[in-house]
């Protein structure tokens, strides 16, 4: 198998566009991964692109030759939707397209538009990646389902809405620098406790915004990159994709993410390391509640001791374990299907040392990436590692 570079990285700014369409949101994105890489559109033999609401959003299905066209490809070209987690699965297929020899360059990201549906219909929208039948029926949003989680971590393992509240805080002083994070502001503690609340124990603060925005790579085999003289010192080295039941009610954990556990295993056994090897993370904190449950299913810490990590100070920027120096979904943004491929978009700037956070993680080799659908019953986990 040949290895998968990462040539090019492209991001729109996250936050409130409603008056951009998703295809222009994302040609934005393509292009200036292209330009990145030094990549012409002729040489991409196929865009493999993430998105989870098009229909409802834009009334728009179909939408890899949409944006094929809008980025000037002219090559074969599929959506993906797993929910958030619709441009993580996305890149996991193009790895293997890469791998396996069938393409040498792979256009790949993914795309939300969102605020143009107000909150209630983005929150409607959002709740059709539960079970419709038995939970969305029922009144169950992500929020509440989050918080059912969240009590669920408390009562088995501790914790407060002071552990959740840092997390909040340190994802925000993260997205200060980042010129492409919807929210490029501090918080304190404070705000996060007294913050309205939205589904016990989870205030306004504990919560990702709704986001418009998109990402995009553009990834090679390593013979290209080294044929065209590319510069593509990151590598995807591992990946890993877990699933589990959708409906809360039918799992035998609320405080646990069992898909995320299976997705990690396979990535690290992929890339042939270990959680200890992991420099610096990105990971889906849709909630505060969620970046625990994924330091913990990563294995950066053991189970019960994630939350207290970031009022600990390890997973701040200037701690052992930077964990979202991209500011997270949190404070960066959640355009649910840019997400995953924005993570990894993130964690190759730190890796090159082109991100405004890369001091923090000067010497870094290692970064992993986890993208999560829904209440986790779709995960996908990549590793990113310097080329020595």
């Amino acid at each position: 198998m040949t290895d998968v570079r990462i040539a090019g990285v492209g991001l729109t700014k996250f936050g409130a566009s409603p008056e951009r369409t998703g295809r222009d949101l994302f040609a934005e994105a393509g292009l200036d991964a292209l330009d990145d890489a030094g990549v012409d559109q002729d040489a991409v033999e196929a865009l493999f692109y993430g998105n989870f609401m098009g229909e409802l959003a834009e009334h728009q299905g179909h939408q890899g030759p949409l944006m094929a066209e809008a980025v000037g490809v002219d090559a074969p070209a599929t959506r993906y939707e797993a929910a958030c987690a619709s441009s993580g699965v996305a890149v996991a297929e193009a790895v293997k397209d890469i791998r396996n020899g069938e393409r040498d360059v792979v256009l790949v990201g993914g795309a939300e538009r969102m605020t143009n549906l107000g909150t209630a219909g983005a929150t409607e929208a959002l709740a059709i990646a539960a079970d419709d039948l038995w939970e969305v029926k029922a009144g169950m949003t992500f929020p509440g389902a989050y918080a059912l989680m969240a009590k669920a971590y408390f009562s088995e393992y501790g914790g407060d809405q002071e552990d959740l509240a840092a997390i909040a805080v340190k994802n925000h002083e993260n997205a200060v620098p980042n010129e492409k994070a919807q929210y490029q502001r501090e918080i304190s503690i404070a705000d996060v406790v007294e913050a309205p609340m939205v589904a016990e124990p989870l205030g306004l603060y504990d919560s990702c915004p709704i986001s418009d925005g998109a990402s995009a790579l553009v990834l090679t085999s390593e013979a290209f990159a080294e044929e065209h003289d590319l510069d593509a010192s990151v590598s995807i080295t591992g990946t890993g994709q877990g699933g589990d039941l959708m409906a809360l009610h039918d799992r035998d954990y609320l405080a646990r993410s069992p898909a995320a556990d299976e997705a990690a295993a396979e990535a690290y056994a992929d890339a042939g390391v270990s959680a200890a090897d992991v420099d610096v993370a990105e990971v889906h904190d849709c909630f505060t509640i969620a970046e625990v449950l994924a330091m913990e299913s990563l294995g950066l810490f053991e189970v019960g001791e994630g939350i207290s990590a970031a009022r600990e100070g390890k997973t701040t920027r200037e701690g052992e374990l930077p964990v979202n120096l991209s500011g997270g979904l949190k404070a960066k943004g959640h355009p649910v299907g840019a997400t995953g491929a924005s993570q990894l978009a993130e964690m190759t700037s730190l890796l090159r040392g082109d991100h405004p956070n890369s001091e923090y993680v000067e010497g870094a080799t290692t970064g992993i990436t986890h993208n999560a659908g829904g209440t986790v019953a779709s995960a996908v986990v990549h590793v990113l590692e310097v080329e020595q």
